[in-house]
């Protein structure tokens, strides 16, 4: 089992930057990727970007490159998204997976972090 934890929620205005971070515990030696989901009101949740728990960064979703930036800390086990240049349509619950099986399959979810961008 793999326990995901978002944080750094919020509201902020546009053009502002924020990091939501994704504290991961458990079995995390078992993951194969991390990756930060997004879903606004009515609309399908979307892959914002993901990551190979080496370091590889492996998707960022057109709408947010050159703006937000994925990461992680192996040492502290944790998933970073920065997110620059902040646009209302960036409004949504934010979640971070994690795949422990194959690349992109993803088996396990946090309870999302609430990210409001106001124009």
């Amino acid at each position: 089992q793999v326990q995901l934890a978002e944080s750094g929620g919020g509201l902020v205005q546009a053009g502002d930057s924020l990091r939501v971070s994704c504290a991961a515990s458990g079995r995390t030696a078992s993951v194969y990727e991390m990756g930060w989901f997004r879903q606004a009101p009515g609309k399908e949740r979307e892959l914002v970007a993901a990551i190979r728990w080496n370091g590889i960064i492996t998707y960022h979703a057109d709408s947010v490159k050159g703006r937000f930036t994925i990461s992680r800390d192996n040492a502290k086990n944790t998933l970073y998204l920065q997110m620059n240049s902040l646009k209302p349509e960036d409004t949504a619950v934010y979640y971070c997976a994690a795949a422990s099986q194959r690349l992109g399959e993803y088996d396990y979810w946090g309870q999302g972090t609430q990210v409001t961008v106001s124009s």
